[in-house]
């Protein structure tokens, strides 16, 4: 909130818990500093909660998470919390995509960067409902205004099994090894739609 009264956010990041703790003030001091390593020359700022599904999330754009914020880019990471709630891929999808709309209504000039869903090891079969979702959301992105990102190949080996280190005990949240892989997947991306970052912040 501060960070938007303050304005000059060309960096955006929207989305569950996974994305809130990489940023978070409190709590996670070593993803803290990754954040700030990575991209606190973009003007980087990010808002999640804890829980939100697909819905949540939408909710949270169309009462006024983005008014006044006009980000040049927006990174877009949602879905897990959908996959225990017995969601299909399809809702999912859906789910995604009408976010993915909104934030193109609210920050019409922002190229929107949509993160695949992280593997998800802690339910039963869980991985096949990600793969399914990720192949959708590739076929949205026109690679112009709606890019997509899917790091999941550096996370699971061929057998489909995560490489050590890369997630949480929890099996849901990533590990300071998984914000790493994600970093390097957006870094590239971002500095073609941002040049190479400042060495400070205009955002405090």
């Amino acid at each position: 909130v501060e960070r938007a009264k303050q304005g000059h956010i060309d960096l955006y990041f929207v989305g569950d818990s996974i994305t809130r703790r990489w940023a978070a003030a409190t709590g996670y001091p070593d993803l803290l500093a990754n954040w700030n390593e990575n991209f606190s020359g973009w003007n980087a700022a990010d808002f999640g909660w804890g829980g939100d599904t697909t819905q949540n999330i939408l909710w949270r754009l169309n009462n006024r998470e983005l008014d006044g914020v006009h980000p040049k880019v927006v990174v877009l990471q949602g879905g897990t919390n959908n996959i225990p709630a017995g969601v299909t891929a399809g809702e999912i999808t859906r789910g995604l995509q009408a976010i993915t709309n909104t934030i193109r209504e609210k920050a019409p000039e922002a190229t929107i960067v949509v993160t695949g869903i992280f593997p998800r090891a802690d339910i039963p079969n869980a991985l096949a409902t990600v793969r399914e979702v990720n192949e959708s959301l590739a076929k949205l992105a026109d690679g112009q205004k709606i890019r997509f990102l899917n790091v999941n190949s550096k996370m699971l080996d061929r057998d489909g099994k995560l490489y050590p280190g890369v997630m949480n005990p929890d099996n849901l949240h990533p590990a300071l090894k998984g914000y790493e892989i994600w970093a390097a997947g957006l870094k590239p991306i971002l500095t073609e739609l941002l040049g190479a970052p400042a060495k400070e912040s205009a955002t405090r």
